[in-house]
């Protein structure tokens, strides 16, 4: 069972890119889809990668994004 590191939360993403800049281990980028108000959304490229850090999280000016360990 693959576990969710990091959750990306779609509807409020606004695209900002300080959570692609932040992350140490380079694994968020901006995806190749939209969602319902038109910004192409953070995705996380590798979960595995992830270290749980929430940079990444604690950064995101729309609480976008929620970090599991």
């Amino acid at each position: 069972m693959r576990l969710e590191k990091v959750k990306i939360l779609s509807q409020y993403c606004k695209s900002c890119n300080l959570c692609v800049d932040i992350c140490p281990k380079k694994i968020l980028a901006i995806g190749d889809k939209s969602n319902q108000k038109g910004y192409f959304t953070v995705v996380c490229t590798d979960q595995e990668k992830c270290i749980s850090c929430a940079l990444c999280a604690t950064v995101c000016p729309d609480v976008a994004i929620e970090v599991y360990k």
